[in-house]
């Protein structure tokens, strides 16, 4: 720049776009996630048997209602302690722990009012969360760009 210009204002046209994730980096982020869910509810289920076994609420495990969430909670927290190694912000963290609950939550209407049985809510419950997730990472593609 020669000696005595101003450089020209940034506009809000010539500011960057925010980094959106390519199909690869979405992809391989959503596969690190399955498998941190995996090592969750692999890891924390004895646990969860132990603790409820000495507790004398052993059966809080084979109730659909409380079994769908205990095992929404070991994804979870799996799943939230990789994002958090991985840095992202709290926000996008409830969000996709919001996204491991709402599947099961919504089917428990059908559940109670005998429409679906207990396979069909686990089952449709882990199936759902698939799009739940895609959907919480898409309502923030920035988030997932530098992962």
């Amino acid at each position: 720049m020669p000696t005595g210009t101003v450089p020209a204002p940034r506009t809000e046209s010539s500011a960057r776009a925010p980094h959106r994730p390519s199909a690869v980096q979405f992809t391989r982020h959503f596969a690190e996630m399955l498998v941190a869910m995996a090592v969750g509810m692999v890891a924390l289920h004895p646990v969860w048997n132990l603790a409820l076994d000495a507790a004398g609420a052993g059966w809080l495990m084979e109730n659909p209602y409380s079994g769908a969430l205990i095992m929404a909670t070991d994804m979870t927290v799996a799943m939230s302690a990789w994002m958090k190694v991985r840095g992202h912000r709290r926000r996008p963290i409830a969000e996709m722990a919001a996204a491991m609950y709402l599947p099961f939550l919504a089917l428990f209407v059908p559940l109670a009012l005998g429409l679906i049985g207990e396979g069909a809510l686990m089952l449709w419950g882990h199936v759902l969360m698939l799009p739940a997730m895609a959907a919480a990472m898409l309502l923030r593609p920035s988030e997932y760009a530098s992962c």
